[in-house]
């Protein structure tokens, strides 16, 4: 197996292909719209979530076989598709130009995989097996989202705010280090969690510029 580089991508208005249109294909296709992708898909038959995208607009869904050109221009191509024939087509036409392939529970015929992902807010914990365990990935999960709660969210919304003002009122780097290291000892997480979020967001800001207390 191969040692996969871990990346977050900006997937933006960027231009991906799913190919098949079943109860994976579509599942895949869902996170890939969540993540903001212009999206085209491929495949003669779709499930009604696929049809209902396209209808509105969401995808652009070609109602027929996979063709070699349907890959250009692509960020990424994901397929799930019942053929192996066809599974290895569309991985060689993507991977010969060079862009990211993910053949659906074909390891050999992936060049990028997914990882199982624990999303609060901004903050993502991305959890691989390198496709050696998805099953254990997605153990690993639940337990990261037992102890990674909602709270993470507005916490780093606060950490976020802070390092902006940081920026604007403290020109020296060894300065914002300084204060952020005491924002990251203070118990903002409890505070939060009681429902004072109001208070954790003052007396981080307050690290910053007193006046923000």
């Amino acid at each position: 197996m191969p040692k996969y580089f871990p990346l977050f991508l900006d997937l933006q208005d960027k231009p991906c292909l799913v190919v098949g249109a079943g109860e994976i294909a579509t599942r895949k296709a869902a996170q890939l719209l969540h993540y903001g992708a212009r999206l085209t898909v491929v495949a003669p038959e779709a499930s009604g979530t696929v049809r209902e995208w396209a209808q509105e607009g969401r995808v652009h869904w070609h109602q027929r076989e996979f063709r070699d050109s349907d890959v250009e221009g692509m960020l990424l191509v994901v397929a799930s598709t019942d053929n192996s024939q066809v599974n290895r087509a569309i991985f060689d036409a993507a991977s010969g130009r060079g862009i990211l392939a993910n053949i659906v529970d074909v390891p050999d015929l992936c060049n990028f995989v997914y990882g199982a992902l624990v999303e609060r807010g901004d903050l993502q914990i991305a959890i691989s097996t390198s496709g050696r365990s998805p099953a254990f990935a997605r153990h690993l999960k639940k337990e990261m989202e037992a102890q990674f709660g909602p709270e993470y969210a507005e916490y780093l919304e606060i950490l976020g705010e802070a390092r902006a003002l940081g920026r604007e009122k403290l020109p020296d780097a060894a300065d914002q280090k300084a204060a952020y290291g005491r924002i990251l000892e203070m118990d903002l997480l409890g505070l939060i969690r009681e429902g004072r979020g109001d208070e954790a967001r003052r007396r981080a800001l307050a690290c910053i510029s007193p006046s923000s207390d």
